[in-house]
């Protein structure tokens, strides 16, 4: 059957056709002539309609095993290519952040007393380096709950690391809310050039509104805001390493939010990294304020503008900082020939689980990264002390066998998002559960063909574009 998706973008007619993984444009008559074979189940067949078949569009996909190209050498790549494993010190936290996923508005994921021993810490660092032969450069992340609740332990990590290290590049980074970094702490951020991640979710308003403090109920933006200051007037050459992650609450002012990080002092320096409250695994959904839609959508178009060439550089939110990115990857992806002959394949979406980002939680149980949940049965993938379960490792890379019907007849099937995040219900991977979310992953996907067309048109040129990693 051929799988082909029709749009119209800057007032023309596209059809991305799935199987040569190609766009073209089309006239009116030729749409509603598609149109019309579609409803006659591909059997009214035009001579424009046979013309594009005798140009390779519109054939039917022969049959291929649902199984990603990573998929041979997944042993291997667990075996001897883990480039970076991020600890959980902690479940343990000082604030009680609102969405936090440990808030109790997500399934089965809670603030606890637990926290991870010594003996797990080092044992998780020796499956690191057992685990990283093949690499050169390896990363030990730190990650809570808060982790500098467990700051003495962090230290003695540092250390057995480095005597572990002989003859890799040694890189550290932690994430956290930065209301516990003391001078000590800095100093010792400093002297071990850690990559620190620091929350902060915009001015006091929209900070205070979800960061508190446990014990009070306080907001954090002032201590946080303190920190920053005190970074910057100690170690300016130490700003390169700081990052400040944005949870933001799409129920707030845009404006504030996009004014303080671009023109408040002590921020305006700083790479932000701005998502939306997470949905995943959430029991209820997230409230969206249609004017803080509306004025997202605006800086987007703002961005698209810069790259033509239309507006200067700086002129744009950071909150849209990384928008340009779907376009530069359906670009990219549509440059990969799709032959029609391929005996196996998968859809785009799921990583190499735990290549990435390795997440160990504070009893030494593996998952693939920290996005996933914990509590969940379906994506652990292993024991510190047992080494990898292979087979769930392969169910998580192939999660296209869940839907495997369904995703070959899909026309976004080269551009599709969804991991094994998507197909988690605790218990086990859902086909249920994954294909409920392919309406919006179609209409994201659909949303940036559109975009990018248009952008492409008007002279874009998206081969000098770099994409953020």
């Amino acid at each position: 059957m051929p799988v082909f998706h029709m749009f119209t973008a800057g007032g023309k007619r596209y059809m991305f056709d799935a199987n040569v993984n190609a766009f073209i444009t089309i006239n009116e008559d030729l749409h509603t002539e598609l149109e019309n074979y579609i409803k006659s189940g591909y059997k009214e067949i035009t001579p424009a309609i046979e013309k594009l078949n005798d140009r390779g569009f519109l054939r039917d996909r022969a049959d291929f095993e649902m199984v990603h190209p990573m998929d041979s050498t997944l042993e291997y790549s667990l075996e001897r290519c883990i480039g970076t494993i991020a600890l959980q010190v902690t479940q343990g936290c000082n604030l009680r952040c609102k969405y936090c996923a440990y808030s109790g508005n997500y399934d089965n994921r809670v603030h606890s007393g637990k926290r991870m021993s010594k003996e797990t810490a080092f044992r998780a660092i020796d499956f690191l380096f057992d685990h990283s032969i093949d690499r050169d450069r390896v990363s030990l992340g730190f990650y809570g709950g808060e982790p500098l609740l467990e700051l003495e332990l962090i230290k003695e990590c540092v250390e057995y690391a480095k005597k572990k290290s002989a003859g890799k590049e040694l890189m550290f980074n932690i994430t956290s809310n930065a209301t516990l970094i003391t001078d000590e702490v800095l100093e010792f951020l400093y002297d071990n050039k850690f990559s620190l991640t620091v929350s902060l979710d915009g001015d006091q308003q929209a900070h205070d509104k979800n960061r508190v403090f446990a014990a009070n109920g306080n907001g954090t933006f002032g201590v946080v805001m303190q920190i920053l200051e005190k970074l910057q007037l100690r170690h300016p050459d130490y700003m390169e390493r700081v990052h400040i992650n944005a949870v933001i609450d799409p129920t707030t002012n845009f404006d504030c939010t996009s004014k303080f990080f671009s023109d408040y002092e002590t921020v305006k320096e700083f790479y932000v990294q701005a998502n939306l409250i997470s949905e995943y695994y959430r029991k209820d959904e997230v409230t969206t304020d249609e004017e803080y839609r509306e004025k997202f959508s605006y800086e987007i178009f703002k961005m698209y503008l810069q790259k033509l060439g239309r507006l200067e550089e700086g002129s744009i939110s950071k909150l849209v900082s990384h928008g340009f990115q779907s376009l530069k990857e359906i670009h990219d992806k549509a440059k990969i020939s799709s032959s029609l002959t391929v005996k196996k394949d998968h859809h785009s979406g799921p990583c190499v689980p735990g290549i990435q980002r390795l997440f160990v939680d504070v009893e030494g149980n593996l998952y693939p990264c920290e996005r996933v949940s914990e509590a969940s049965k379906a994506v652990r993938m292993g024991h510190i002390d047992t080494g990898f379960d292979i087979n769930k490792a392969r169910d998580l890379l192939n999660i296209g066998r869940l839907t495997e019907k369904e995703c070959k007849q899909c026309w976004a099937f080269r551009f599709c998002s969804a991991c094994a995040v998507q197909a988690d219900d605790l218990e086990k991977l859902s086909a249920e559960k994954k294909l409920q979310n392919c309406a919006m992953i179609r209409g994201h996907i659909d949303n940036m063909m559109r975009d990018y067309c248009v952008m492409r048109n008007l002279g874009c040129d998206f081969d000098k574009e770099k994409l953020l990693v």
